[in-house]
């Protein structure tokens, strides 16, 4: 309020009425109230966000805050949703062809013959495991460094699920084991 008050006193001055426009700039002020700075002028600048940290050490990142609510995790767009799905579709599908290679049964014999009491067991286990970190408020971005980052394992989680789903039609249309 003060700057305004000021700029307008400046402004309706007599002293801004000056005929001469080689002295007054595009606010129609004399060049004698405006500070001049050389295109080259140094300025320093000083960063105020790690104030409190010591000088020489690594500030420490801060970890983006992560919704802990039920509906917020479980929701279509969630962490939870695809990434458990996608860590079961893993772990069914290289159990589905080791199980396979092994005893010789599809699939859907697999599932008959007493894999259900597996599956619910693994699903309970995994989703309990997953969902622990993500109440707690830890992402699965901020612990992915390296090659194993949680990009990756979403694009293997989808790999996963569509090699389940073309093994089970593959053995249904053909009638037999793929191996």
């Amino acid at each position: 309020m003060a700057a305004s008050s000021a700029m307008q006193s400046i402004l309706s001055s007599p002293l801004t009425r000056v005929t001469n426009r080689s002295s007054v700039n595009q606010f129609l002020v004399p060049t004698c109230f405006v500070p001049h700075l050389s295109r080259n002028a140094t300025m320093p600048v000083r960063c105020m966000a790690g104030q409190n940290e010591q000088k020489g050490q690594e500030p420490t990142p801060r970890a983006p805050k992560v919704s802990t609510k039920f509906s917020d995790l479980f929701s279509f767009s969630g962490p939870v949703p695809e990434r458990i799905n996608g860590r079961l579709a893993m772990i069914g599908f290289v159990a589905a062809l080791g199980q396979e290679f092994y005893t010789g049964q599809d699939v859907f014999a697999q599932i008959a013959n007493g894999g259900i009491p597996w599956f619910l067991a693994t699903s309970i286990l995994l989703s309990s495991a997953s969902l622990i970190p993500l109440f707690k408020g830890i992402s699965a971005e901020s612990k992915s460094d390296g090659v194993m980052t949680s990009d990756a394992e979403m694009w293997n989680g989808r790999f996963a699920m569509l090699g389940l789903v073309a093994l089970a039609v593959t053995e249904y249309v053909k009638g037999g084991t793929l191996i």
